[in-house]
């Protein structure tokens, strides 16, 4: 039997990861795996955080690319409190592109075991170095908290506020903080 892979998703199932919920996204990688077989789907994807999760991590590695070798201020070259603030609105932009996989992947304490998580905080925590930050391992996770999935729906859904403006007000305490 073919191994699974996410390449066998078409672009109207990637379309449903962004679209829809969570269920959505489920049923969609279900129908790309039937030809693999239920037992092989479901070994390798117990249940629907651990679909999640492989979804997000592909949108994840696309952003930490971006910080590893992209132009300024995303990328290396920039400032510190450039390359924070551009985290920050980067990563507004695919918590609201990706929320329903972010709420199924990454809540509670389960956020801080995944593997973008450590990247986030090792990120985060390289510029507040750079910015001779006093005291950085007490302030790291506090800088990312604000990027929890339930934070950001709480804002967005239930306060109203929409991601552009959620992105320039962490940008620019990420400016005031760093400069």
């Amino acid at each position: 039997m073919p191994r699974f892979s996410f390449d066998a998703l078409s672009d109207e199932d990637w379309a449903a990861t962004i679209d829809f919920n969570l269920m959505s996204t489920v049923r969609a990688v279900r129908a790309a795996a039937a030809e693999v077989g239920r037992g092989t789907l479901y070994r390798r994807f117990p249940d629907t955080a651990s679909i999640a999760v492989a979804l997000l991590d592909q949108h994840e590695r696309e952003l930490q690319q971006q910080l590893i070798g992209g132009p300024p201020p995303l990328g290396p070259g920039a400032a510190p409190p450039e390359r924070l603030a551009a985290f920050y609105v980067a990563m507004v932009d695919l918590l609201d592109q990706h929320l329903h996989l972010a709420l199924g992947a990454e809540t509670g304490s389960s956020r801080f075991a995944t593997g973008a998580y450590g990247f986030w905080r090792l990120h985060v925590r390289a510029l507040l170095l750079d910015a001779d930050v006093p005291d950085v391992e007490s302030l790291v996770d506090s800088l990312l908290a604000p990027l929890a999935p339930e934070v950001f729906r709480h804002q967005r859904d239930q306060r109203r506020i929409p991601a552009h403006r959620i992105a320039a007000n962490l940008a620019w305490q990420a400016r005031r903080l760093l400069s």
